[in-house]
């Protein structure tokens, strides 16, 4: 039941501030701040599959309402929710098959390797959709660069004040 309360708080939260602040930063033309893939990448690693994939088009469904983008975060979320077993496991290694992993008992570099890699692929997955032209090909790989960069910084430093405010 904790687990559910924490979930529907950092659901709240996160569609908030992305909807309320971030979403409207934009640095240099194409740098766009997402940490709402944080709710993703926090989920307990025994949830199921049918849960973690509700949930993910729940948030992308509701991110995509507010930002009226027509499906594309809702997409991108789902991607990454599909896709996160195979990276726990190649992030976590053993410690994710034992299913002994606790994610912040984890090394700081498995943590942010998982993290990269699934906002990495989000960014890819929602600016692929976004632009849906290779026309644009080197905007398109500048903006997934640089906004997953942003991304990657702004989530480590609220994974650590998420952190610092829990012990």
């Amino acid at each position: 039941m904790k687990t559910y309360l924490i979930n529907i708080i950092r659901f709240i939260v996160l569609v908030l501030v992305q909807v309320l602040i971030l979403s409207h930063f934009e640095i240099f033309g194409y740098i766009n701040p997402y940490i709402y893939p944080l709710l993703i990448i926090l989920l307990p690693f025994n949830i199921g599959s049918v849960q973690k994939l509700f949930l993910a088009f729940a948030l992308g469904i509701f991110i995509d309402f507010f930002e009226d983008s027509g499906g594309i975060h809702a997409a991108a979320t789902l991607t990454i929710a599909y896709i996160r077993p195979i990276l726990l496991r190649n992030a976590f290694g053993l410690s994710y098959d034992n299913q002994t992993l606790k994610f912040y008992d984890a090394p700081f570099k498995s943590r942010l390797v998982y993290v990269t890699l699934m906002i990495f692929i989000h960014h890819s997955v929602l600016f692929l959709l976004e632009i849906f032209s290779f026309n644009h090909l080197i905007y398109l790989i500048e903006k997934i660069i640089y906004s997953s960069i942003f991304s990657i910084l702004l989530s480590i430093i609220t994974l650590n004040l998420i952190r610092k405010n829990s012990k």
